[in-house]
């Protein structure tokens, strides 16, 4: 039987370490199994094309958030082309009631729920010997007889047990390397399919730092920890940093979700004698409004939080990438702006605005009713209204998300918005506001607009708001001349100011 391992990535330089990890536990199994990865930017022509061309006799799709509507489509319509070929579907996006996903797409024939190194290995058992029922495939969803059968699944199986990612296969050397160093969270945020696991599973530090260790000899790009909270254990955490440090081949960057006020001193002091480019970290505030936090599960003071983030940027050596969410219960228009004004306060290297979405299956997702949300029917299932935001308050926050990221995520801008907010005298999300109410009033969206052109967009904004044209030319000139080369601003210069 020949099998296909695939999935629709966000971008080329992502890759996938579900697929990976189900190809490597079929290598001890006689089934021939091939892994390629797509990504939703590829022509669905091209994907459906290949598939198929080709002679498979199952099809795996992996299936999340940003993929799923495009992979339905082309799995969809893949089936009509070939009848004869099996689906099977797995991940976070069909394993919430995979009975009734199955029943509303007729072209589904299993689909694999929850963990599934264990379930793929059994399930290829399965296949392989007609005498194994398929009831004995743990967390599998399958159709037989006209009939859609769910068997129940069983405890996660101890993490030590599941092989290295790259042991039977190559690093990339032009994507980012993903990572599991622990599955679960301790934490319990509502809003995340996290907060459905039960417990938190590491692997041992002897493992953890032979894997780390392959990546560094193989002088990857990136690692990129999946950990949902990397520092839940201050000591475990301590260790692999230390290792890391003391391991460093001048290369290599990782990255890190971590919880700010989990970070100690004795973590600060380490980290302090990292390599500029080592780590970075991002960091989910979320709100700071305390009655929000509650609600979602988490934490009410976030104060020792800010306060840390502050110490980690001053350290001066870690990317620091921080969040915040749009949307969540009993955060007005006017409590979000507060959050803003001090998380954007803090300085980090990247702030990103993001919106919540009501994923299938978590506490939150119960409570819509009571929260009055109304969210999107497809994936992302982004929120359009709560009871405290409206649907034109949500969009116009998505107005000022567009700002944040074109001046300040982007970068280059930096002098010329901090004048701004100094001569303007506005606190931040007031004047990231006015400037989204007057590029989106001048229709600037229509179209994607070359990053020089923000600076003549930046230039009409600062004169309509009573700018000294001399002064605020004088900012945009010192970010240009720090963004560009010289022969680009030579260009720039050559043909003005005016848009």
């Amino acid at each position: 039987m020949k099998i296909l391992l695939t999935t629709l990535n966000s971008q080329y330089v992502h890759s996938n370490p579900a697929l990976k990890y189900l190809y490597t536990v079929s290598a001890d199994t006689s089934a021939d199994v091939e892994l390629r990865e797509f990504t939703i930017n590829n022509e669905p022509n091209y994907i459906y094309g290949e598939l198929v061309r080709a002679n498979y006799d199952l099809v795996c799709f992996s299936c999340y958030i940003w993929n799923i509507e495009q992979t339905k489509a082309i799995a969809a319509d893949f089936k009509k082309a070939r009848p004869d070929v099996k689906i099977a579907l797995g991940g976070p996006e069909v394993s919430f009631n995979a009975h009734v996903f199955m029943q509303e797409n007729p072209w589904v024939d299993y689909v694999l729920c929850g963990e599934g190194e264990y379930s793929f290995y059994r399930f290829l058992q399965v296949l392989d010997d007609a005498d194994r029922p398929f009831n004995t495939v743990p967390g599998l969803v399958y159709r037989q007889d006209g009939k859609i059968y769910v068997n129940q699944q069983i405890e996660p199986m101890d993490f030590n047990d599941i092989p290295f990612l790259y042991s039977v296969l190559e690093c990339e050397s032009d994507k980012v390397i993903y990572y599991e160093s622990a599955r679960g969270c301790p934490f319990k945020c509502s809003y995340c399919l996290s907060s459905i696991d039960k417990s938190i599973r590491p692997l041992d530090l002897d493992r953890v730092k032979a894997d780390l260790g392959y990546f560094l000899f193989k002088r990857v790009m990136q690692v990129k920890f999946i950990d949902r909270t990397f520092n839940y254990d201050e000591n475990r955490a301590y260790e692999i940093f230390r290792y890391l440090i003391e391991n460093d081949n001048g290369k290599t960057n990782f990255h890190f979700e971590i919880c700010a006020d989990l970070l100690t001193e004795r973590l600060l002091s380490l980290l302090r004698k990292a390599r500029k480019g080592l780590f970075q970290f991002e960091i989910g505030i979320q709100s700071t409004n305390p009655e929000t936090l509650a609600a979602v599960n988490r934490k009410e003071n976030v104060y020792p939080v800010l306060y840390n983030i502050e110490k980690l940027i001053a350290l001066g050596n870690i990317h620091i990438h921080v969040d915040l969410i749009a949307g969540l219960p009993y955060e007005t228009y006017e409590l979000f702006e507060r959050s803003f004004d001090k998380v954007y306060n803090l300085g980090a290297d990247a702030f990103q605005m993001g919106f919540l979405k009501v994923l299938k299956g978590t506490p939150l997702s119960f409570m819509c009713h009571e929260y009055e949300i109304i969210a999107r029917d497809k994936a992302p299932y982004e929120i359009i209204s709560n009871r405290w935001l409206n649907s034109v308050e949500l969009a116009r926050l998505k107005t000022v998300e567009k700002m944040l990221d074109i001046y300040y995520n982007r970068g280059g801008f930096k002098n010329t918005i901090d004048f701004l907010m100094k001569e303007c005298n506005k606190k931040p999300f007031k004047l990231y506001e006015e400037l989204a109410d007057f590029y989106y009033r001048q229709g600037f969206q229509h179209k994607n607009r070359k990053k020089e052109e923000q600076y003549r967009i930046l230039r009409k904004f600062s004169l309509q708001a009573g700018l000294d044209e001399k002064k605020i030319e004088e900012k945009l000139t010192k970010d240009l001349e720090e963004t560009f080369n010289p022969e680009e601003v030579k260009r720039f210069m050559k043909k003005g100011w005016e848009i």
